[in-house]
């Protein structure tokens, strides 16, 4: 990674000489960890923006090109040609299964699906009201408290165990806490089914009637998950790397990744894209929210469009649009006001020059929004279903985070900007 090359920093008449560690894609990276020890310095970086807190090798971004890479694979390959435990594999291996590897690996996914069952007390001590993801974190983390024989994370065989269950039973939690939330039974898992049609079931069937899960649901569905599997050092990933080098529990890790995934400026982006098609309501009214959407004096924004990390094109958005338009024409949208405007909507911006020209092209979450709202999802559920896919992308930063040797206890530095030295006065002299 170092080949030599140095940064020289001058503060006052002094300079300092940083080296500057070449990536095998991406920019440089000037090292500062001599700084503060040798110069007596921070740096200062709101957001972490241009700070590089680890090295990796599970995934890379290039907003500017559109790209996306699992483990040197191409999001949109792996979305089109494989499927979300085979992608999980990858992640949390570093290379794709044999076809042994992949069943040896769904067997023991799909044979860790249930929950204790005395984590069912958990669900009915929250009321009914309360929002999926609060439901979540506090569940999730419960389950140190159950599965002490997978919580000493410097067993490797004890974290391969936590990294199992965690991928196994997130879409167990995800489709209880919907359950309760609308005030139906709970549906336990059923091993017969694949991993995204064993989600669907148990969110959707009932006990008065038969349910069959469509193979074209359940392909949007795996689609959905591993377009979210991982998105390198973001918040939500941050958290759990932060969190982990404490020795944090992984149920206590993961759980702090699903409570910074809840913030609407990380997980809930396609909640806002269908809060933005009702408020457009009907599609008469969408020449109008065109309109607001190119005036700069206005605060309206089209949700689901650009993306603040691609600059180019979101490279997930184009197997999410196969999936979206496969969903729509199986379920129609013709009673759905919501989908035809999403419809008529996306229609209009890609006709569109202002949008190509600003490269405002609808993204990955304002396919996976209209496909969640066509499947039957409240809104309130968009984010659960992030956090069950992004859970194989926590671990799998989790563990490699645990197998570095210049592990440390996170710990950011501050610009201070309060009183000093000021002297206490007792309260009746005040």
């Amino acid at each position: 990674m170092a080949d030599n090359k140095t940064a020289t920093l001058s503060i006052g008449d002094k300079s300092y000489e940083l080296p500057v560690l070449s990536p095998t894609a991406g920019p440089d990276v000037i090292d500062i960890r001599k700084l503060y020890a040798e110069a007596g310095v921070f740096t200062y970086d709101p957001g972490f923006t241009s700070t590089a807190s680890t090295d990796s090798t599970i995934t890379f971004i290039d907003g500017g090109k559109g790209e996306l890479l699992h483990r040197g694979y191409p999001i949109d390959q792996l979305a089109s040609e494989s499927h979300y435990l085979e992608v999980c594999y990858l992640l949390l291996y570093g290379e794709l299964p044999t076809a042994a590897q992949l069943e040896d690996f769904e067997s023991r996914v799909t044979n860790h699906t249930m929950l204790h069952e005395q984590m069912m007390n958990f669900f009915r001590g929250f009321r009914r009201d309360a929002h999926p993801m609060a439901i979540m974190v506090g569940v999730v983390g419960a389950m140190s408290a159950f599965y002490h024989d997978s919580t000493d994370i410097s067993d490797p065989w004890q974290r391969e165990v936590a990294s199992i269950r965690l991928i196994a039973k997130m879409p167990t939690i995800a489709a209880m806490a919907f359950k309760y939330h609308v005030g139906q039974p709970f549906v336990y898992p059923k091993n017969s089914l694949d991993y995204a049609s064993n989600f669907l079931n148990m969110c959707f069937s009932v006990p008065a009637e038969d349910y069959h899960v469509d193979p074209i649901l359940a392909r949007a569905m795996d689609r959905i998950f591993t377009l979210h599997a991982d998105h390198e050092q973001n918040a939500s990933t941050s958290t759990v790397r932060l969190a982990s080098s404490s020795g944090a529990n992984p149920f206590a890790c993961i759980a702090a990744g699903i409570a910074c995934l809840w913030g609407p400026a990380h997980g809930g982006a396609n909640q806002a894209c269908l809060e933005m098609l009702r408020e457009i309501g009907t599609v008469d009214r969408i020449p109008e929210y065109i309109a607001r959407a190119k005036d700069k004096e206005d605060p309206f924004r089209l949700m689901g469009f650009g993306h603040r990390v691609y600059k180019n094109f979101d490279p997930r958005a184009t197997v999410m649009k196969e999936s979206a338009d496969e969903v729509l024409e199986l379920l129609g949208v013709e009673n759905n006001p919501t989908l035809q405007v999403a419809k008529e909507l996306e229609k209009a911006a890609l006709a569109d020059p202002y949008f190509a020209e600003k490269k405002l092209f609808p993204n990955v979450d304002f396919y996976s929004g209209i496909i969640l709202e066509a499947m039957g999802f409240p809104t309130s559920m968009f984010t659960p279903i992030f956090a069950l896919s992004r859970t194989v992308g926590w671990i799998s930063q989790w563990k490699e985070q645990l197998s570095d040797p210049q592990l440390k206890i996170g710990r950011p530095r501050q610009l201070y900007m309060g009183e000093t030295s000021r002297n206490y006065v007792d309260i009746e002299k005040r």
